[in-house]
């Protein structure tokens, strides 16, 4: 359960979608139109993750106790600044 856990928040904080685009457009070479609609689905599919995690958050503030939950935030706060960091090592 906890590593699927810590797959979900990985998986719900996705890249910039402009930075995506530009990445799938310099390796397989997308034309103006296919960049405005993968844009588009990215977009969309950022909106849905956004979703499922307040859903999420929301299913398991009605599991955890109040001091679990404070932890489990605590845990995806530090999980953040850790990718955060990994991410601006990268540059």
């Amino acid at each position: 359960m906890n590593k699927q856990l810590i797959g979900l928040m990985l998986l719900l904080t996705p890249p910039d979608s402009h930075k995506r685009v530009e990445h799938l457009t310099k390796e397989l070479g997308l034309n103006s139109e296919q960049q405005v609609k993968v844009e588009a689905i990215f977009d969309i599919q950022k909106e849905k993750m956004k979703a499922i995690h307040e859903e999420t958050n929301a299913s398991l503030k009605a599991v955890f106790t109040p001091e679990q939950m404070s932890k489990f935030e605590a845990m995806q706060k530090k999980r953040q600044q850790a990718r955060k960091k990994r991410i601006a090592n990268r540059k």
